[in-house]
């Protein structure tokens, strides 16, 4: 069964472009014009994945980020014109799996689309212990790390935070949601330090941690870990 795509934007050009778009893949789409209608939806039919537009004429796209995160881990894709990083992040940490900028590309778009899949293990319900990327390999069973053939010592700390990336890689994770999940905290001021620790880390694995192939800056919003 084709996954079936709620596209959530009142601009009915854009609309009907991302309809047309997603149609050629040969997903399957219904529409909504305002929030009152996506939900409704999300209420009454299968919906397996979200493209939204933050600025609705009845609610704030943010609104309903949270209100689907009660009740669904679907993908949801943000595709808006507000490209503030604090407009990002919150989206992000509300539970929105990417961001896209208008104007966007429909190439990129799908290539978000293909990440979200696999991270929600749409198609593969099976759980992955062991990522290889490029020279580097990660066993998360066994806490090994081995570059170019050689084993790579990581503190635990730095381990679990190359982890989280692996685990979600492709997908930008906001240095708040990774203050959270490694050290259990989000204060303001540490984020500094996350940037220190990160640089760190960059030192054991990239060959020119200027130029990062593995560990991906997202300026004012966080980190990703480069996708296939």
């Amino acid at each position: 069964m084709n996954p079936l795509f709620l596209i959530v934007e009142d601009d009915l050009q854009i609309r009907h472009f991302i309809k047309f778009s997603l149609n050629s893949q040969k997903y399957n789409c219904v529409e909504a014009s305002t929030g009152d209608e996506a939900l409704n939806i999300l209420a009454t039919e299968p919906v397996t994945a979200i493209i939204l537009d933050l600025g609705l004429p009845d609610m704030d796209g943010l609104d309903i980020i949270k209100k689907v995160r009660t009740f669904s881990d679907i993908p949801i894709i943000i595709v808006s014109a507000r490209d503030q990083d604090i407009e990002k992040v919150d989206a992000l940490d509300a539970g929105a799996d990417d961001y896209l900028t208008k104007p966007f590309s429909i190439k990129e778009l799908l290539a978000r689309i293909r990440v979200a899949f696999r991270h929600t293990d749409i198609f593969n319900n099976e759980t992955q212990s062991v990522y290889k990327y490029e020279n580097l390999e990660v066993d998360l069973v066994r806490y090994k790390v081995t570059l170019n053939g050689k084993d790579l010592h990581l503190t635990p700390k730095e381990f679990s935070v190359l982890a989280l990336l692996l685990k979600n890689h492709g997908k930008v994770l906001t240095h708040k949601f990774i203050l959270n999940e490694v050290w259990g905290s989000s204060i303001d001021d540490d984020v500094q330090s996350l940037r220190v620790f990160m640089a760190n880390i960059r030192r054991k694995l990239e060959t020119n941690p200027a130029k990062p192939r593995y560990i991906i800056t997202e300026v004012g919003v966080g980190y990703r870990f480069a996708d296939e």
